[in-house]
């Protein structure tokens, strides 16, 4: 069977460093930093006391009150993304075949603050269930591509991928595979999360999961550095516009890439930590390759999932080693995680933007607050420490993982006809 072709034809972007794509692109070449003291919650007993949260971002101006209050922050992001994603392909639905246009989403947990809000009400009351009819549909994590079909009347395949910080690296492959086997026309793909209250950061706490620099907010998400000391929890959502070539080409659209392998793996380990050896990272590196039919020689650049947690990051080079041997030293390496924080379950969409935009720009974004050299990497790998880099780039792969032991890299190639 002869597949399809698959390529990108709109992006949007909700991120801790920008409210659009071109913001959030130049944010992230400038090497800036979204992490900041916490204002959306009272954080005076928790022991993180920062994050990377969205900023200006007007929910009551873009929607409406009425209509913001029936949804939960992730769909609002996800709604938010998606009409600059849809806006930058140029796309008329009522000109296109929506029946062969679907939605696939992810989300790691969905309405957190929905369900902390209705349960907290709750257990101050007395007892009796007053819970909001909006309660259940504002929280489940299939609402948002929900939303996104009835605002856009697209009915083809529509789900969302739950697969923790590899979530919408998921959707991604997902929708993929439905356009490169015909199933579908296009799909709007991506991921959004919005996890920064009490019991999103209380949680990851309790995990010890979440970096304590609260004395230093900006230099908190130090990815690869000596002193890194977890994560920095990030919100926001991430738009990708797939679509066939021919679909593409047949109504004039711009192509940003093409998407051409996606591979998918667990490591059947543990809970929360990834494999001492970095089997299942090594091992969708490579399903991914051989899904694009490629080899490492061919890759210039991978987006790393390069969290800043002290077993974390070992684990993802080692992984990188292993597939890549001697082409390592060729390939750059970056986390822009450093910069956005870790947006969870849309974390994979959002890099996804940020390694197209590496391939179309010719710029490799930094991997910011890089102090001290860890003894523990080999000092001849290109990390891009605190400086976009610039070179040529032709092919590009994105690497998400999760807790749960789940992996998923994508790959995207410059575009020629």
């Amino acid at each position: 069977m002869e597949f399809k072709r698959v390529v990108v034809t709109g992006l949007g972007a909700l991120t801790p460093i920008g409210n659009s794509v071109a913001d959030y692109w130049n944010g992230l070449i400038n090497g800036v930093s979204g992490a900041a003291l916490i204002k959306s919650f009272d954080t005076e007993k928790f022991k993180t006391k920062f994050a990377c949260e969205v900023k200006g971002f007007d929910a009551d101006g873009f929607l409406g009150r009425k209509d913001a209050r029936k949804l939960d922050p992730f769909v609002q992001y996800a709604l938010f993304s998606t009409e600059e994603a849809v806006k930058d392909a140029g796309l008329d639905f009522s000109k296109l075949d929506t029946s062969r246009i679907g939605v696939i989403w992810g989300s790691g947990i969905g309405g957190l603050k929905t369900f902390l809000d209705e349960v907290m009400a709750f257990a101050k009351g007395d007892g009796s269930p007053r819970f909001n009819p909006f309660f259940i549909p504002k929280m489940i994590a299939d609402i948002a591509p929900g939303h996104i079909s009835i605002k856009y009347g697209l009915r083809g395949p529509n789900f969302t991928t739950v697969s923790a910080c590899a979530s919408s690296n998921n959707s991604l492959i997902d929708s993929f595979n439905y356009i490169r086997l015909g199933k579908a026309n296009m799909f709007i793909s991506g991921g959004s999360e919005a996890i920064i209250n009490e019991a999103g950061i209380g949680g990851f706490n309790a995990m010890h999961a979440l970096s304590t620099r609260n004395d230093d907010p900006a230099t908190a998400s130090r990815p690869f550095d000596l002193d890194r000391d977890g994560f920095v929890a990030g919100e926001g959502a991430g738009t990708i516009i797939l679509e066939e070539l021919e679909h593409a080409k047949a109504r004039g659209a711009k192509i940003y890439a093409e998407m051409v392998g996606g591979g998918m793996s667990a490591d059947a380990y543990h809970m929360t930590a990834p494999h001492p050896d970095g089997l299942g990272a090594a091992f969708v590196m490579r399903a991914a390759l051989e899904d694009a039919n490629l080899t490492p020689a061919d890759i210039d650049y991978v987006n790393v999932h390069g969290t800043s947690t002290p077993i974390g990051d070992p684990q993802e080079v080692k992984a990188i080693q292993d597939v890549f041997g001697d082409d390592i030293y060729r390939i750059n390496i970056s986390s822009t995680k450093s910069m956005t924080g870790h947006l969870l379950g849309a974390a994979g969409a959002v890099e996804a933007i940020a390694s197209i935009l590496a391939l179309k720009n010719g710029i490799i974004p930094p991997t910011i607050n890089h102090f001290t050299d860890d003894p523990a990497f080999d000092p001849k790998i290109n990390f891009t420490f605190n400086t976009a880099q610039k070179r040529d780039i032709n092919i590009v792969q994105s690497n998400g993982f999760g807790f749960g032991g789940h992996n998923a890299s994508v790959i995207f190639k410059k575009y020629e006809d």
